[in-house]
């Protein structure tokens, strides 16, 4: 069957397994994952807890998951407050799910590139405790950003926000969709990161390339907590190391392609940079993500990309305005080229307005 689009940027988890990805999770041993007796899903919690340095990880679908439990965990009443940027997945991406499974209140901060500081969330966090206050229980960061473009967050940011969360009784949470993606491009460790956060999740789906799987780490308490949570929301999965063998196959063959993602699509940003049409500054381009704004006199993000479907090319418009487009190990140099060309062709050659409603 054909592919739907000849280049796909609309997102990383758009990455194919390998063939020998598919030929190592044939060769899976498997057994009653709920009972903790599958040996493929405890070798890989064991490999993520060494790697985050955690007491305890559970293996489940997805990232979103991961996302919905830890705060069910973490959050230890209705109405608790999570702090979020305004720019967060489970925001606009994830159904609701901070209100919806967390029951919980969304406190909003207005970041940088998905970024925020200790100062900005200072004031929610020290506002006080009442029986009439919704209590701040949880700082959420994702790292690294997503609507925000790439972008990696700080060490020291990370770490002031961290300890000021943890002076304040709050827990904090990594959402670490990407968080592989700045260890490559650090070279600070997936280990120096999670010790800042009292729960972590890594996912395999993405520029890993596994067809499906996340591991979310903490202690061991938190973990016991998130399984009732996990058999809650349908999670519990049987013979499921044929799954956890390509997250497996993900950690020991394809961390190292991370980085060439990252320069691919500098690449592309530092093209697109020189287009009158498009607002973008390529020194924010950090690692595989990008974002940039279409100032066209007839076209706006969601007109560029209807027209680039048509040609095969598929981006995401997040709004009117601006753009994402997401590179990952399937796609080439050859690839980038023609997307700018295209996006070059599309922009200079489109004068006429009616053509839009044809």
């Amino acid at each position: 069957m054909p592919k739907a689009f000849k280049i796909d940027l609309f997102s990383d988890t758009n990455t194919n397994p390998s063939q020998e990805m598919r030929a190592f999770m044939c060769q899976a041993e498997v057994g009653n994952e709920v009972a903790g007796e599958d040996p493929t899903v405890n070798h890989l919690l064991e490999r993520v807890c060494g790697l985050l340095g955690k007491e305890k990880a559970i293996f489940l679908p997805s990232g979103t998951m991961c996302n919905g439990i830890a705060y069910r965990v973490l959050c230890k009443r209705p109405g608790d407050t999570i702090i979020l940027d305004k720019t967060a997945h489970p925001l606009h991406k994830s159904a609701g799910l901070i209100a919806g499974l967390a029951q919980a209140v969304p406190y909003i901060i207005e970041g940088e590139r998905g970024i925020f500081s200790a100062s900005q969330i200072e004031p929610i966090l020290a506002h006080g405790k009442g029986y009439n206050l919704s209590f701040p229980r949880v700082v959420s960061i994702e790292q690294t950003t997503n609507f925000g473009g790439g972008a990696i967050w700080p060490f020291q940011t990370l770490k002031e926000v961290c300890d000021l969360t943890h002076r304040h009784q709050a827990f904090t949470h990594l959402d670490g969709a990407r968080l592989l993606n700045a260890v490559v491009e650090t070279n600070i460790s997936a280990f120096q990161y999670a010790q800042l956060f009292d729960s972590v999740w890594i996912d395999f789906s993405k520029s890993l390339g596994a067809p499906m799987g996340a591991v979310l780490a903490g202690s061991k308490e938190f973990i016991e907590q998130a399984w009732y949570y996990k058999f809650q929301q349908g999670g519990g999965m049987h013979k499921a190391g044929i799954l956890a063998a390509g997250c497996l196959y993900a950690l020991d063959h394809n961390v190292k392609k991370l980085k060439e993602t990252h320069s691919k699509a500098k690449k592309l940003a530092t093209l697109l940079s020189g287009l009158s049409f498009i607002i973008l500054n390529p020194d924010h381009i950090e690692t595989n993500i990008l974002c940039f704004e279409i100032s066209h006199p007839i076209l706006n993000a969601y007109n560029f990309e209807g027209l680039l479907k048509k040609k095969g090319i598929r981006i995401f418009a997040l709004n009117q305005t601006v753009i994402r487009a997401t590179i990952h190990p399937d796609i080439t140099e050859a690839d980038i080229n023609e997307v700018y060309q295209t996006i070059e062709a599309t922009g200079y050659n489109f004068k006429d307005k009616n053509a839009l409603s044809s």
